[in-house]
């Protein structure tokens, strides 16, 4: 079954993120693809993730998608004005790519390239607006096309907002997206399953499939670094103390991100892994976990 038909099924979903090399040489990436296939229902594939340059998303989702896997093109708003974002969105559709994640994307000056100049015609609402004209068989200026795609549209949520300002301006922009297309979502890192729990009661009125993200923890600076500098995103102290006296981290981040998706597996309709670097560690994770 396609990530489509398993959403729309209500059943529990699998998807991983894999990162396009920083150059041509495709031969890691390949080697992900075999140790994920059959065990993920799609792979997400970043578009100049942090705003670092790699190989696009676009070429990589169809090497993916000849390798049996089953690509989510993640599309940012940062790099491309609304001509190019449609064109790249066609041209996804007539290489098979069928799952778009809609992201406004990160500016420049945290990646590799500080003096780009960012675009951000368009954000991730728009996007997704986009899409669904896309869909309906017109360009966003109302040009009818030759031929349509038909997309199945996700988007972002970042249930970890730490003010309840915050917490309520995610819930409405999740709202936007919903009006504006977006058929799921997937979320920033989940490590506090409680907070995780408040918020999807809080939208279990929208009636949208979430998938939890789920990063493993490296070490205990990444812990510290991530709880410091990313938004949303709080790593309890019980679980830096964990890490802290673990004798064998890879493991024990191994056993951390299977215990968190054992937890939140009942809350919500997926697991969305973003294993930054351990993506050969994935198939581990999900049997530790069960799945």
């Amino acid at each position: 079954m396609s990530l489509r038909q398993l959403i729309e099924a209500k059943k529990f979903v699998i998807t991983a993120e894999v990162a396009p090399a920083k150059g041509t040489d495709t031969t890691e990436l390949l080697e992900v693809a075999e140790l994920l296939r059959g065990k993920i229902d799609a792979v997400n594939v970043t578009d100049q993730q942090s705003s670092v340059m790699r190989l696009g998303s676009l070429v990589t989702s169809y090497l993916l998608k000849q390798k049996g896997l089953e690509p989510t093109l993640q599309m940012t708003c940062r790099d491309r004005n609304r001509i190019a974002l449609q064109s790249d969105l066609l041209s996804a559709w007539v290489l098979g790519i069928e799952n778009v994640l809609a992201l406004t994307g990160d500016v420049p000056l945290l990646g590799d390239h500080p003096q780009a100049k960012s675009v951000f015609d368009l954000d991730s609402v728009q996007l997704l607006w986009v899409i669904s004209r896309l869909n309906a068989g017109f360009d966003m200026v109302g040009n009818e096309l030759k031929g349509k795609p038909d997309f199945f549209p996700g988007a972002v949520v970042n249930p970890g907002a730490d003010t309840e300002a915050s917490f309520e301006l995610q819930i409405i922009k999740m709202e936007k997206k919903i009006n504006n297309g977006a058929r799921f979502f997937q979320t920033q890192a989940i490590y506090d399953v409680d907070r995780f729990a408040r918020f999807m009661k809080r939208v279990e009125k929208f009636n949208a499939p979430v998938l939890a993200g789920v990063i493993p923890l490296k070490s205990v600076g990444m812990a510290r670094y991530m709880n410091k500098n990313v938004a949303g995103i709080l790593v309890p102290e019980e679980l830096i103390k964990k890490m802290a006296d673990s004798k064998d981290k890879t493991q024990t981040g191994i056993e951390i991100a299977a215990d968190l998706i054992k937890q939140i597996k009942g809350i919500c309709q997926g697991v969305h892994l973003m294993p930054i670097g351990w993506e050969k560690k994935v198939p581990q994770i999900l049997e530790s976990a069960g799945l």
